[in-house]
């Protein structure tokens, strides 16, 4: 393919693995590829790759006008910008219409499942980007993206300590992929350099509960662990308690209430479309990452 490709957010984990595979799996040359972000000094490594670099700061339009000239396909990953209510969705939009001024032929976009039926507090800006992408009048693609298996090492390892995994989300069902997978995935498509409109749920292979998670946690690196149902008020205050901001307690309520209602139950084909090759099984991640479980 002779298109360029840009990638926001490439100094991100997503944006780096997308990156990855754009170069070494699917071998799209350097001369096609630009990595963005606010700080570019911080993507020296691709710099010296040849990858062309450009800074793109999301709430200053002006940086995205001169980041997104000459690009023909662009992914939008989406912005950490959760603390402030709408702010998000202001920087998605501002993207947004940054391409629609430099021509951009292609827009794609990470997302999340079901952003119209959703009780996690961020499902809004996701819902309310999609739109925005379908009112541009450029063609598109949309990654919604499951919750990744990469979250579980961040809480897991303090749980595993405890031996109990407290829990919001009952006896709810949530099918989880790799951030690796989702990367292949998305590199896959970016490649393919398809111009059709069309919208990927990118999950795992199957939908587990707390308890079936736990077990396959415990079962992978030799320890026991049990997840506690607690209801909303209590995760609210444990994870207060424990010093998150309020705004990630309530992100975190709002996925296990997400999870509990059934709305993070869905389970697609879309990575194996894309890629050819099944999703990671949890069992799998879990035992490849025993180690930082256990540290």
């Amino acid at each position: 393919m002779s298109e360029t490709i840009l990638i926001t957010g490439a100094a991100g984990q997503l944006g780096q693995r997308i990156l990855h595979h754009l170069l070494e799996t699917y071998k799209v040359p350097t001369a096609h590829l630009v990595a963005a972000t606010r700080d570019p000094a911080k993507l020296a490594d691709l710099a010296a790759k040849g990858v062309s670099t450009r800074k793109a700061d999301f709430d200053d339009a002006a940086t995205l006008d001169v980041a997104f000239k000459g690009v023909d396909r662009l992914l939008i990953i989406s912005t950490d910008a959760l603390a402030v209510p709408g702010q998000r969705l202001k920087q998605h939009t501002t993207a947004v219409e940054a391409a629609i001024r430099a021509g951009v032929k292609h827009i794609a976009y990470t997302s999340m499942p079901a952003p119209n039926n959703s009780l996690v507090t961020f499902a809004p800006d996701h819902l309310g980007t999609e739109n925005a992408l379908k009112a541009s009048g450029i063609p598109y693609t949309i990654f919604r993206n499951a919750w990744y298996m990469d979250n579980y090492l961040l809480g897991m390892p303090h749980n595993l300590q405890a031996g109990n995994w407290f829990t919001g989300s009952g006896d709810g069902k949530v099918s989880n992929v790799s951030r690796e997978d989702c990367a292949i995935a998305i590199a896959a498509a970016l490649a393919s350099g398809t111009s059709e409109n069309a919208t990927y749920t990118l999950t795992g292979s199957e939908s587990l509960t707390a308890d079936e998670i736990a077990a396959v946690v415990a079962t992978a690196v030799g320890k026991p662990l049990m997840a506690v149902k607690v209801s909303d008020e209590q995760l609210g205050q444990g994870l207060r308690s424990a010093g998150l901001p309020d705004f990630v307690a309530d992100m975190l309520v709002s996925a296990d209430a997400n999870i509990r209602a059934g709305n993070f139950d869905i389970v697609t084909g879309d990575v194996k479309t894309l890629t050819g090759k099944q999703p990671e099984k949890l069992e799998a991640f879990i035992a490849a990452h025993k180690a930082s479980l256990l540290a």
